[in-house]
């Protein structure tokens, strides 16, 4: 059975989570403290947050845990095959939503919850707010009045994003554009997201 490991209410094991329950996968959510202590360092000796186990394999990193989980057990519409004409910008904005935006807003949220309080609107975080506003304003460009940001049903790309724009939300305490809310409120309605919303719970 897939193990999600990753903290209470944590973001990007939601990813995971989320991608797992709207292709019916049984999975187990596994708490992890903060900091990590020794024994799960010993699984992910990258102490990094989430982490998947899944019978001899175990890996990091959220989007390719969703990739691996998509093409092992698909197929999945939320994943095409590669000769599908929806494919490469899948992968485009699945990773958008990491690279662009959820890892640019780990600062963010070192800044909000640990630093002084007169270093939490340094240059670095100011700077860095604005680069993710930039690429969230535009990401509302390429959505436009779609139900999906590619295609017409939910894939990799929807998951990633939205959990980004989330953490943009909840973590950072940032608001999103009316349209882009509009569409976060949307797919967070789907029974796949609440369900997995319990089980990371």
């Amino acid at each position: 059975m897939i193990k999600i490991y990753d903290f209470p209410h944590g973001a990007r094991g939601l990813r995971v989570a989320w991608l797992c329950e709207e292709m019916g996968l049984a999975q187990t959510f596994v708490p992890v403290g903060y900091p990590p202590d020794k024994s799960y360092c010993a699984l992910n000796p990258f102490g990094t947050v989430p982490f998947l186990e899944d019978g001899n394999v175990s890996m990091s990193e959220s989007v390719a845990m969703m990739l691996y989980v998509a093409q092992k057990y698909g197929p999945t519409d939320a994943l095409p095959s590669v000769d599908d004409e929806r494919y490469a910008r899948i992968l485009q904005f699945s990773l958008l939503g990491e690279a662009s935006l959820s890892s640019l807003m780990t600062p963010l949220l070192a800044a909000r919850f640990g630093a002084p309080d007169d270093q939490k609107r340094n240059w670095s975080a100011v700077e860095t707010e604005s680069r993710v506003k930039r690429t969230i304003e535009r990401i509302g460009d390429e959505l436009g009045d779609r139900e999906f940001l590619v295609g017409g049903n939910l894939t990799l790309a929807d998951i990633s994003v939205a959990t980004a724009l989330r953490i943009w939300r909840r973590g950072v305490g940032q608001d999103l554009p009316s349209a882009l809310q509009t569409y976060c409120d949307r797919l967070q309605e789907r029974p796949a997201f609440k369900r997995a919303i319990e089980a990371c719970g």
